[in-house]
This record gives C-alpha cells, sequence and structure tokens, in this order.
C-alpha cells in the first residue's frame, strides 16, 4: 500500500474465546487477512471491556479471564477492506459469534517493512 489519504482503518471487536471451527476466531481472520492481500493486521488484547450482551470481561490480579475483548485492525483501500468485511461478516454468522465492526477514516502517511 501506497501512502494513501482515503485508506480505511477496519476494527473487527470479538472475544478472545470466538472461534472460527476449531481455530480461535482472531487467528483466522488475520491468516485470511494476509491471504487475501491486505497490508497488514494487528490484534489488540483488552483488560477490560463489554460488548452486545453487557458481561464485563477483565483481568484481574488474581482471575484471568478467558475471554477478554480482542480488537483487529486493518488498515486499507477501501474496496479491499469492504470485500474483507464481508468473509468477516459471514465468519460470524456460521460460528454464531457475537462482535462489532467498525470502518473509519484512515490517512496512511508512511507504509515500509523495515530492514
Amino acid at each position: 500500500m501506497e501512502n494513501n489519504p482515503d485508506a480505511k482503518l477496519l476494527r473487527i471487536f470479538i472475544g478472545e474465546s470466538d472461534r472460527h471451527g476449531q481455530q480461535p476466531l482472531y487467528e483466522a481472520i488475520v491468516f485470511e487477512a494476509k491471504k487475501q492481500g491486505l497490508s497488514g493486521a494487528t490484534v489488540t488484547r483488552g483488560i477490560m471491556g463489554f460488548g452486545a450482551n453487557s458481561k464485563i470481561q477483565s483481568a484481574k490480579l488474581f482471575e484471568i479471564s478467558s475471554d477478554l475483548p480482542l480488537v483487529i485492525e486493518i488498515v486499507d483501500t477501501e474496496d479491499k477492506i469492504r470485500a474483507f468485511t464481508r468473509i468477516v461478516e459471514q465468519w460470524f454468522e456460521q460460528s454464531k459469534s457475537g462482535g462489532l465492526i467498525t470502518i473509519e477514516k484512515a490517512e496512511v502517511i508512511r507504509y515500509k517493512a523495515g530492514n
């Protein structure tokens, strides 16, 4: 991806225990993003959050939840992001997973591999 003032940021909010078949959903999403040729993906693990079910998940010193919130972020062109979103939505339906998908404006200033 080149510097792009009209890029899009895809954010996918899921739970750590969500699965796509036998694989964690977050792994399936990242591997599929690579397969689809998207520019990159990052998974961030939250320490606390809640979603549509209003159940609070948190990581505490003595009690570690096995379903902490995860956010997957991907930046690319709008066409590629929207096509990929359709795949993720199908997986949500197949796995009966809850979650949130957002698309936001992003301006790519620099995108280069390191040495």
